[in-house]
């Protein structure tokens, strides 16, 4: 998903659309986006024992490498790590 795919659902220009988001959430449509499947992937990670590559497909990403790509740039670490961090902490 795109922000020019969001745009068209509600028959806006892309910048219109990104600029009135921004205005409204505080924060451009493709980083809520992102930090949304990230955050639903962070819950994933701590309550089930599926597969990085399974959690990474469920919350939207194509690519186990871009989901590690992204996770760490929000999270510090990669998914593999910040899941053995928790669950370290749950014990």
């Amino acid at each position: 998903m795109t922000t020019e795919d969001l745009a068209r659902e509600i028959a806006l220009s892309r910048s219109a659309f990104a600029e009135r988001f921004t205005r409204v959430i505080g924060e451009p449509p493709m980083r809520y986006i992102v930090r949304q499947r990230l955050e639903q992937a962070s819950a994933q990670l701590k309550e089930s024992a599926d597969s990085i590559a399974r959690i990474a497909y469920d919350v939207g990403y194509k690519s186990e490498v871009a989901f590690n790509r992204a996770f760490r740039r929000e999270y510090g670490v990669p998914p593999a790590a910040w899941r053995r961090g928790h669950a370290a902490r749950q014990v």
